[in-house]
């Protein structure tokens, strides 16, 4: 359907929105002006779409969204990709894990230019960044949520 041309995607506007000018008759005797009304409002949604041509890019984006589902479960070239995106994250999760477990059993030194956890062992050129600088610190957050009443 993507060969139609302008004539042929307004005719199919045109007929959508006849027939729902139809049912909008029949549901405005049931059930009176008001569902009539909004029936006649919906009913004219495909014949402005197909004069707008928003038709035309609607029935595109669809046809692209089955074709790539189908792709999807079709095609092993994807199942391959698919398959190698999950062993990628398995071993993100895997070396973040080894990573963090090698910091704490004290293995080999991070890397350099790496940030640690350990928040003790500041660097010797740094005054006052030890473990009683961090308290000072703590003491002075909670002095300004105290006088903003947030404690």
């Amino acid at each position: 359907m993507g060969g139609l041309d302008n004539t042929t995607w307004q005719a199919l506007g045109l007929t959508l929105t006849l027939l729902g000018l139809v049912l909008s008759a029949l549901v405005w005797r049931r059930r009176g002006v008001t569902a009539g009304l909004r029936g006649v409002a919906w009913s004219l949604l495909p014949l402005a779409a197909a004069l707008t041509g928003t038709l035309r890019l609607l029935w595109r984006i669809g046809d692209a969204a089955v074709d790539w589902a189908v792709r999807l479960v079709f095609s092993p070239v994807v199942w391959l990709g698919i398959v190698l995106a999950g062993v990628s994250v398995v071993l993100f999760v895997v070396t973040g894990f080894l990573r963090s477990r090698s910091t704490r059993a004290g293995g080999a030194p991070p890397a350099r230019g790496q940030v640690t956890a350990d928040r003790s062992a500041a660097p010797a050129g740094r005054p006052g960044a030890g473990p009683a600088a961090e308290e000072g610190l703590e003491d002075d957050i909670e002095a300004i949520l105290r006088r903003h009443g947030i404690s």
